[in-house]
């Protein structure tokens, strides 16, 4: 039998076939298995032809996992489900009925890349700026719109301001083009399918009648245009059988249109509708669903779940304390050997963050130490494009040969030099044995406009003061004086979009980057950041032997969002960071706290959360940081400090030698900040003080060390928070908290 194997909440959602259900799944309930024995279960009892069973999932790879485990259950049939996407749906149905609405059933459907052209080429015709109306920002609030089933009249009656009247005005010619063109852009699929359901009965009637059944995974997730579809398929008096599957626990995509409403008001809408809450666990150990429990418990907005299993009890919570984000790093990476060490693979270990800058310091350390790793859903900090842009800016301020670099961002931001000048540029280089960078002192004699021949001389000029500048002022100035002359971070601060801001994040980070590496460093110099540079972002050569042991995985906790892993890390547990302070200032604490329940419940076997005391932000002073309230919402009792004002741990491995910072345990967050004065009354402390708290490091005279820049040298002297080491015939000194430095075992 089917429903043999499942437990009783399992059992009782896969029974229930007449009427709308609901059924909220908690984090690892096997909420996959549910879905598809409940269809094999219809189709096994003969309720239905395979071909009027509708599911519905946010993407094809979950679509195709489902008909294959309905295939496995009853059989080849299942392939005429229909299974897909809501755009794959949506699609579907226009490629048949896209008539009644005035187009072609052969529509083109536009990608981002289509839409944005398109977007841009509207602000044009309607004579503006499109470097002040910025196409990008424009095709993000056409989208939303859309996601909320607003045409550009209704957008415009509930947006006020002048910037509202220019994106209605695009986006009403963006519309009539689209039509012009025969395409829709993938709101449109969406958008006009509901029109199409609205506008015309019989179509309606057709698909309510055709799908008997109805599922939809992940609710929690749908826009308002994704609800409306649902709600229409499933209007059929006769019989909606609706069933919606998700967790409200785990809505943490409102910036994506994601409506959490629609999972918390299904039994408005549905009030005959049955509940189900499928609540055993079998991914995490008792002691970390207890503590994700405690922390999701002070959201006001949910549907109230208990997660528990009958597996064991587990090891408590790690909480860790670090001087900084590099003495965080540090500690988090010789954790992940230890666990290595013990004998786990690398690739059943995460370490998750907030944002995509936090990836930075991870990345620096574990490409110092040689672990490998991945990062997940998106790139590595170095190889990220507004990254590279930066960098190579510095590198033709550094060297202005290096042609490669200059052609990569001579009209980034645009500034009239596009592929026809820069080419002509190229040609004239090659043909008199010059370098690109001189070429732009003689646009004329290379044959370019007018135009392009200004924007030759502003990016000299502007290299020539930023080559004068390198000589005065330290690398973490430079970049930030590059980013405000060139106008990279105003077009990025004018974009205003989810993306750009993450952007400005990443260029924040190289900023920090750079303030470190003074920090570091005798003798800061743009050659020198620019070489410390290049070791990282060649991270991905390791030596296959370092290779033993799996690939660690990093990756943001929106990404993390569906995964599990056996060892799992949250880094950053800081007001401002994780809950991050965009959040706090939109009031949206609430889903700060669901996506710290997601992460919690990634993990398997062991979860650590780490808090760094001082964090830097644009390069500039490193700030205090208050710990994050999702910290102090775990109970003293599933959790544990490890390690102390020395930064060791019971069982750490020599790596670990080098972490400074606190570890807080049951004493609580208040009273550790206080004893270590690093409260924000903490008077002019600096950081580098602030470090010293951690000794010397636990390095002695004597002891063999390693540099991330020098190598491998000697302890010679120790004392008053610092440490000289000589590598080769020359001394440094370092501050144990602070610099790359670490034993050697």
């Amino acid at each position: 039998m089917l429903l043999d194997s499942l437990n009783p909440a399992q059992r009782e959602a896969v029974a229930h076939v007449e009427g709308p259900l609901l059924i909220l799944a908690g984090a690892g309930s096997g909420k996959t298995r549910v879905l598809t024995q409940r269809i094999a279960h219809i189709l096994d009892q003969g309720l239905a032809e395979p071909d009027g069973i509708l599911a519905i999932t946010f993407t094809n790879k979950a679509a195709r996992e489902m008909k294959e485990r309905v295939s496995e259950l009853v059989g080849p049939e299942a392939k005429k489900m229909w299974v897909s996407t809501f755009h794959a749906f949506c699609s579907r149905i226009l490629r048949a009925h896209a008539d009644k609405l005035g187009y072609k059933r052969e529509f083109t459907i536009y990608d981002a890349a289509d839409q944005q052209r398109l977007v841009k080429r509207c602000i044009i015709d309607l004579n503006k700026d499109p470097k002040r109306f910025n196409p990008r920002a424009f095709q993000s609030q056409i989208s939303s719109a859309k996601n909320a089933l607003l045409s550009a009249d209704d957008y415009l009656r509930r947006t006020e301001g002048y910037m509202a009247e220019n994106i209605a005005e695009v986006y009403d010619l963006y519309q009539k083009r689209l039509y012009e063109n025969n395409a829709m852009d993938f709101d449109d699929l969406l958008m006009n399918t509901v029109s199409l359901f609205e506008m015309f009965s019989d179509v309606q009637e057709r698909y309510m009648t055709k799908f008997r059944y109805i599922h939809v995974d992940e609710y929690q997730d749908t826009n308002h245009a994704q609800y409306k579809l649902v709600n229409l398929l499933a209007s059929d008096a006769s019989h909606r059988n609706l069933c919606v599957v998700g967790d409200d626990d785990q809505s943490v995509y409102s910036w994506r249109g994601a409506d959490i409403r629609n999972i918390l008001d299904f039994e408005r809408d549905y009030p005959e509708a049955k509940v189900v809450r499928l609540e055993q666990n079998y991914r995490s150990t008792q002691t970390i669903l207890r503590a994700a429990n405690a922390v999701v418990a002070n959201n006001a907005s949910r549907k109230a779940k208990e997660l528990w299993t009958e597996g064991l009890e587990g090891e408590k919570i790690r909480v860790h304390t670090a001087a900084d984000e590099y003495a965080e790093a540090r500690y988090v990476v010789s954790e992940i050997e230890r666990l290595v060490e013990e004998g786990a693979s690398r690739d059943e270990v995460a370490v998750f963050y907030r944002t995509n800058a936090q990836s930075r310091a991870l990345e620096d350390v574990l490409t110092r130490e040689r672990v490998p790793y991945q990062i997940v859903g998106g790139q590595k900090f170095y190889e990220r494009a507004e990254i590279k842009d930066a960098v190579s800016y510095l590198s033709v301020i550094a060297n202005p040969a290096d042609s490669v670099s200059l052609e990569r961002i001579v009209n980034v931001p645009k500034r009239g030099l596009g592929d026809t000048s820069v080419a002509k540029l190229r040609e004239y280089a090659a043909r008199n044995g010059i370098s690109l960078y001189e070429a732009l002192d003689e646009p004329a004699e290379a044959g370019v406009s007018g135009k392009a021949q200004k924007a030759c001389a502003t990016v000299r000029e502007l290299f020539e003061g930023w080559r004068v500048a390198a000589q005065e002022i330290p690398p973490s100035e430079l970049i930030g004086a590059v980013l405000d002359d060139s106008g990279y971070r105003r077009e990025l601060q004018e974009d205003n979009t989810v993306e750009s801001e993450a952007r400005l994040e990443n260029l924040a980070e190289l900023l920090n980057a750079a303030a470190e590496y003074e920090r570091t460093e005798p003798g800061p110099t743009l050659d020198g950041f620019l070489q410390e540079q290049a070791l990282y972002s060649e991270s991905d050569k390791l030596d296959d032997a370092a290779r033993s042991g799996g690939t660690v995985t990093l990756m943001t906790l929106h990404n993390a969002k569906g995964l599990e892993y056996e060892h799992a890390f949250i880094v950053g547990m800081e007001e401002g960071t994780f809950p991050h302070s965009r959040s706090l200032d939109e009031q949206n604490d609430e889903e700060e706290r669901r996506l710290a329940y997601v992460g919690i419940t990634r993990a398997m076997k062991t979860l650590t959360l780490t808090y760094a005391k001082l964090r830097s932000s644009w390069g500039g002073d490193r700030e205090y940081q208050m710990p994050s309230r999702f910290l102090d919402e775990i109970p003293d009792e599933f959790r544990s400090g490890v390690g102390g004002s020395m930064g060791g741990s019971p069982g750490s491995s020599s790596r670990a030698s080098s972490r400074s910072g606190q570890t807080v345990g049951r004493g609580g967050w208040g009273s550790a900040l206080s004893s270590s004065g690093t409260g924000k009354g903490g008077g002019n402390r600096s950081a580098a003080s602030d470090a010293g708290d951690a000794g010397d490091g636990g390095f002695s005279k004597g002891d063999r060390v390693r540099h991330g820049k020098f190598g491998e040298g000697e302890v010679v002297s120790t004392g008053g928070g610092k440490v000289v080491v000589r590598f080769g015939s020359e001394e440094k000194t370092f501050v144990p908290g602070l610099a790359p430095l670490s034993k050697v075992s």
